[in-house]
């Protein structure tokens, strides 16, 4: 069959004039002199690489080794400490009151008017279980990439509260609490824990989670009644109990923060706080030397998800009470971003907020233990009722912890740092930081209490600022490093492109040879090797090495290939005009689905672009069949961008008719498949027209073995619909540019049981069937097109890839917790996508050549 007979194809119409092109297996796929499985598979190495850079350069561990603990010399307040973290509490819900004006916490809300102090302790990304408990025990924000890497216990040992402690006792969830227990030196954190099964989002009320606690909780302390040991333990100074409390984050998973699940909930906890608050205070007699906190880790989308930066994930509730804790001040004109205060009828209350690290060292002050080590949190004074002495000695303390940080890190970083490289964080030398600290001690000496806490504060964050100068100080040159290799790998599968698949690769001949081209290796391994010197002297991590050295091969490979670059420079030149219109054009596509990720009507705007292909092209006056129903369908398509995200209410409705569509199209698909072939074969034409382009290839038999043709501008095309499907797929049927944005309700029929890797695998293989189906058409146009198996790709993989750059560039860990969470989330997908199309890649392949025996009778005949 010549290529003249595939002029009807809708993919294909208009190059019906390039020659079909013999080529030997050998030549198809000879890059790099290894085979093109070799290929996918480097390149899906590099991308794990360019994937796992974004956590070293911008989310490494803050932790310091190597400081030593510090403690307030005076007597706390507090000889013990109680903690309540509801676990994806949110604090407009908490504080809110019902549609009658009734308060739904009213026991905490009695403490909040007349006993307590209270405020919006604010978290910070990603707002996951874990991350949250570490910043308010430990006092310190872990990277992100620890999420990851250990749910339930610690990627690296830290310090914390409870570690500092005499003793702890914790109750709540398995997927918490072992990971306090695991870091605390010694046998004092004891853990209560009920099994993982009872985490179920299919349970009708996860309440029970909490009603479990506080019952272990009463019978534990009515135990000790008639346990010598155990009551002397629990009599003893700096012992801190900690209650968590899944099932708030158990009811919003399940059935979103405003249903009646979760908002009864906040019923029961407050019903339940009320209860062991008094069986506690009984116990001890009412000494008046216990302290209490409630609080949570982060809070929850209105779809009943979090991780990412939206307020309503990082706005929690914070209330405080009892010994050492000031009660309520009367505040009015309280100015904050929020209205918050007149919706909560709380104007006249003054509202306390902080960050959720500074609740580490607030727990530390009442019960007077050290403080964290590697907590940065910042002792919220307003909270403290003592005198001005003890404030002065806590915050005083509290610039001792940090500065240690700060000076710890400087020197770690000055000693693997070559000395005329090195640059010190200018604002805060070593010698102005003890100065600091021996007037802020005078001042106390001098009871110029206020002016001893001002001079701490401005010391602090100083010394944080120091932490963050040093915490980033590779960064640029990381960066840097990551920018060379991905341009070295873009430019590399270009040369590819160039080379085997259009014509304006030719034999080289040894005329045509780059003059140093003999001296190339030498130079590339030289550079290697001061590369690896350089990072050798400074004490670099291994990680620092992957990403120094391996854009020393990337760029040998494409400057090698010099001619080609040549060529293709040449050729632009020839066609300067047309060369500056394509590209301004590619580039204009390119932005357009990057302001997708931002705004989901783009793609809207695409999809109705895409609709008028066939007018501007040869198919419309072709094959008008074809041709509208290609307009049908992408009007179609083009609805989805414009529905409203995640967090409506489920549509039964809406579901159930869409499942039936799909099994009828199916089905009429099938019809016309089997139709087709029992027709007589009159033209290729007539094949198209019953729809059997298809049907009549055997996709088994790849066209790169027997006859390929060269590329044309119109493969650019196919290639950018194919990614544009893409990302239409992944955004445009209700979903945001954002990791929180996925309903985690969809596993539920699956798995209940909460899981989170398992679940999240069941996510993410929702979200991969309309790639499979997008990737399965695209290998389809490869062979019907008679392209290689690989070229499309190729293209594929460098508009991928300028993708994943730009948004490289677009990543922020400063500013809005939203603006941060956002931008992990694009270069996470982008990067996430471009690594799972390799896979798809060769995932179509196989299912593209799989055949489906429908079963046919067998008509017999007889004579």
């Amino acid at each position: 069959m010549n290529f003249r007979s595939w002029q009807m194809s809708m993919f294909c119409n208009e190059i019906i004039d390039t020659p079909l092109i013999s080529l030997s297996w050998n030549e198809v796929i000879g890059f790099m002199s290894v085979s093109m499985l070799a290929f996918f598979l480097i390149g899906l190495l590099v991308h794990l690489i360019f994937f796992a850079s974004i956590f070293d350069i911008y989310f490494t561990s803050p932790l310091v080794h190597g400081t030593t603990p510090h403690r307030t010399p005076l007597p706390p307040p507090a000889k013990r400490l109680v903690l309540f973290v509801a676990d994806g509490l949110r604090a407009d819900i908490f504080f809110e009151l019902d549609e009658n004006g009734q308060t739904r916490s009213p026991f905490l809300r009695n403490v909040v008017e007349h006993s307590g102090s209270w405020g919006v302790s604010h978290t910070r990304v990603p707002t996951e279980s874990r991350p949250g408990h570490v910043a308010l025990i430990a006092g310190f924000y872990e990277d992100v990439s620890a999420v990851a890497k250990g749910w339930k216990e610690n990627p690296v040992e830290f310090d914390s509260v409870f570690n500092e402690s005499k003793y702890t006792w914790c109750w709540g969830s398995p997927d918490i609490l072992p990971m306090f227990a695991k870091g605390a030196s010694g046998n004092h954190v004891y853990t209560h824990m009920y099994p993982a099964e009872k985490e179920d989002f299919a349970a009708q009320d996860a309440s029970k989670l909490d009603t479990w606690v506080f019952s272990e909780v009463k019978d534990f302390f009515e135990f000790a009644k008639s346990n010598k040991t155990l009551s002397n333990k629990m009599s003893a100074d700096q012992v801190v109990y900690f209650l968590h409390l899944l099932g708030l984050d158990t009811n919003g998973h399940a059935h979103r923060p405003m249903s009646s699940e979760y908002k009864e909930n906040i019923h029961t906890v407050d019903k339940g706080i009320q209860e062991v608050v008094s069986v506690i205070e009984d116990f001890y007699r009412n000494d008046k030397k216990t302290a209490f906190i409630y609080t949570s880790d982060h809070g929850m989308t209105e779809w009943g998800s979090h991780g990412a930066g939206h307020p309503s994930e990082t706005l929690t509730p914070l209330v405080a009470w009892g010994a050492g804790v000031n009660g309520p001040l009367v505040s009015s004109n309280q100015q904050f971003q929020d209205d918050f205060l007149q919706e909560w009828k709380l104007n006249d209350w003054k509202r306390l907020d902080v960050n959720q690290a500074d609740i580490a060292p607030l727990m530390a002050a009442l019960i007077g233990v050290p403080f964290p080590l590697n907590s940065v949190g910042i002792l919220p004074l307003e909270y403290l009722n003592n005198s001005d002495q003890f404030k002065a000695e806590c915050m005083l303390t509290n610039t001792m912890q940090i500065l240690e940080q700060f000076t710890v890190k400087m020197i770690h970083k000055k000693e693997t740092t070559l000395s005329f490289l090195f640059s010190p964080f200018k604002p805060l030398p070593l010698s102005k930081g003890q100065d600091m600290l021996r007037t802020a001690r005078l001042y106390i000496q001098q009871q110029q209490y206020d002016k001893a806490i001002s001079l701490c504060k401005s010391l602090i964050n100083l010394a944080l600022e120091g932490l963050s100068y040093y915490h980033t100080y590779d960064r640029v040159f990381l960066g840097i490093s990551v920018v060379l290799g991905f341009v070295g790998w873009t430019s590399y599968a270009f040369v590819l492109i160039v080379k085997h698949h259009t014509r304006l690769s030719k034999p080289i001949s040894k005329l045509d040879k780059l003059p140093s081209s003999d001296h190339l290796p030498a130079v590339f391994i030289g550079a290697g090797v001061v590369i690896t010197l350089f990072l050798q002297i400074q004490s670099c991590p291994w990680t620092y090495y992957i990403y120094c050295l391996l854009p020393i091969p990337v760029w040998y490979a494409v400057i090698k290939e010099f001619r080609v670059i040549q060529s293709v420079i040449n050729l632009l030149l020839t066609h300067p005009a047309k060369s500056i219109g394509y590209l301004l054009l590619l580039i204009l596509g390119i932005e357009t689905m990057i302001a997708s990720f931002f705004h989901r009507q783009i793609l809207t705007f695409g999809l109705l672009s895409f609709a008028g292909w066939p007018l501007l092209s040869k198919l419309f006056h072709q094959n008008k069949v074809m041709s509208l129903s290609w307009i049908l369908f992408s009007f179609v398509l083009a609805v989805f961008p414009l529905m409203p995200v995640v967090g409506r209410s489920p549509n039964i409705a809406l579901v159930t008719g869409a499942g039936l569509l799909t099994v009828i199209c199916s089905f009429i698909f099938l019809c016309s498949f089997k139709t087709a072939k029992a027709k007589p074969v009159e033209t290729t034409v007539n094949r198209c027209v019953y729809a059997a382009q298809l049907s009549m290839i055997n996709f088994a038999q790849k066209a790169d073995r027997t006859q390929v043709r060269y590329l044309g501008l119109d493969d650019i095309r196919r290639s950018y619909f194919f990614i544009f499907f893409i990302v239409t797929a992944f955004f445009g049927t209700g979903n945001i540019a954002s990791i929180n944005s996925f309903d985690p309700a969809s596993v539920y029929c699956f798995l209940t049981v909460f899981n989170p890797f398992v679940m999240g695998a069941l996510m993410m293989w929702k979200i991969l069937i309309p790639f499979v189906i997008v990737m399965c058409a695209f290998e389809s146009i490869q062979v019907s097109t008679h392209l290689s198996s690989n070229s499309l790709f190729l293209i594929v993989l460098v508009i991928s890839d300028i993708m994943a750059l730009h948004f490289f560039f677009l990543v922020k860990d400063y500013g809005s917790w939203l603006d941060i969470g956002t931008s992990i989330s694009h270069y996470v997908i982008v990067m996430s996508m471009t690594i799972f199309l390799m896979f798809l890649s060769r995932l179509a392949a196989t299912l593209t050549t799989w055949r489906i025996g429908l079963q046919e009778k067998i008509k017999q005949h007889f004579t």
